[in-house]
């Protein structure tokens, strides 16, 4: 066995949207918290701005594997309508 690492392209998946800019913590995680409860989204907390203005945002996202799939049923639907045409 070998303990060479093997180099993986990154792949970057859907874009965070901001939800909302807090200035403290706990009003970021109180609207974080809110957004949990929905199946198929991701949701975190990011630190923002310099040292003497800290404001915490909440980025969501579509689940990446559930956005490739939607993708994918967007490119059949288009393919298949460009088809008919014909």
């Amino acid at each position: 066995m070998s303990t060479e690492e093997i180099e993986v392209p990154h792949q970057d998946g859907p874009a965070w949207k901001i939800v909302g800019r807090f200035p403290t913590f706990e009003g970021a995680d109180a609207k974080r918290n809110e957004l949990t409860g929905e199946a198929d989204l991701q949701v975190k907390i990011h630190y923002q701005g310099p040292s003497n203005r800290k404001i915490y945002a909440v980025k969501t996202r579509i689940d990446p594997a559930i956005a490739k799939r939607e993708e994918k049923r967007r490119r059949k639907a288009k393919l298949s309508k460009k088809r008919r045409k014909k």
